[in-house]
């Protein structure tokens, strides 16, 4: 008698926020893409699977209205109405939804904290580089058309991990592909673990690409949306004690709920809903 062939796990995407305004937000996890490749299911056919399950209770029907890499992990937004996907596409192109990315790099920065800003252009076989700008523009002003990717960051050693080990927190202004990891690039410190970026050997050891959506928020028919989501999967990122002192320092949960600015003593981080 034939033996059954197992099929194979999906990972589970899991439900953050739901917001009667008109969206959810759900944490999608490393190596999942936006469109499905192959046999492997992309973001919103995996969502539809799983609709109704305890992880992902929200069983109403969604629009997407922005994405993440496949490398990426972390808070997705998908509005619940269309209306509402009218609205938050509008935003994102606005630059009215604050984002914060959590990273890690193996290697030393050029600076520890500042931005990174210039001009995205397409290099070889997929990558992008950035074209560096002469002066980047200042924290609390809007970037000069010149201006095609912006990223502000601070960063701080990881105790207690491998020798090295350095997490950043990133604030993009703008929204390009592969913005982050071109940017830590650019920095002499590339995302750990990123085999399109990084030294590729070295990355193929990893157990992930080390780069996180970790809060989002903004507001939406003049109610606020805020979510902060610590990373769950890597072992750097979620078995290490060292990187949680770190992330929960940047962003405690407790963050949800102030309405008031957050990281109001940070020009580079800093943002408002009002």
């Amino acid at each position: 008698m034939a033996s059954a062939t197992a099929l194979p796990v999906q990972p589970q995407v899991r439900l953050l926020h739901h917001s009667p305004a008109g969206c959810v937000i759900v944490h999608k996890p490393p190596g999942v893409p936006f469109h499905a490749t192959g046999d492997q299911p992309g973001l919103m056919q995996l969502i539809r699977s799983q609709q109704g399950q305890a992880h992902l209770p929200y069983e109403g029907p969604l629009w997407p209205v922005h994405r993440l890499d496949l490398i990426c992990s972390g808070c997705v937004v998908l509005a619940t109405r269309q209306e509402a996907a009218g609205e938050l596409i509008g935003a994102f192109r606005q630059r009215q939804v604050h984002k914060y990315y959590c990273a890690l790099s193996d290697r030393r920065p050029s600076k520890k904290m500042g931005s990174v800003a210039g001009e995205m252009q397409r290099g070889r076989r997929g990558a992008w580089m950035l074209a560096r700008s002469s002066a980047a523009p200042a924290a609390d002003a809007p970037a000069p058309p010149v201006y095609k990717a912006v990223t502000r960051f601070t960063s701080t050693a990881v105790l207690g991990s491998r020798p090295g080990l350095r997490a950043f927190l990133l604030k993009p202004e703008t929204g390009r592909t592969h913005q982050l990891r071109v940017a830590l690039k650019s920095l002499g410190s590339p995302v750990l673990g990123d085999e399109r970026y990084a030294q590729k050997e070295a990355a193929a050891w990893e157990e992930r690409a080390y780069l996180h959506c970790a809060a989002l928020r903004f507001e939406l028919g003049g109610a606020a949306v805020q979510v902060v989501c610590p990373p769950e999967h890597g072992a750097e990122f979620a078995d290490s004690p060292g990187f949680r002192a770190v992330f929960d320092a940047w962003l405690p949960q407790s963050m949800e709920q102030e309405l008031g600015p957050w990281f109001a003593d940070s020009k580079l981080l800093r943002s408002s809903l009002q």
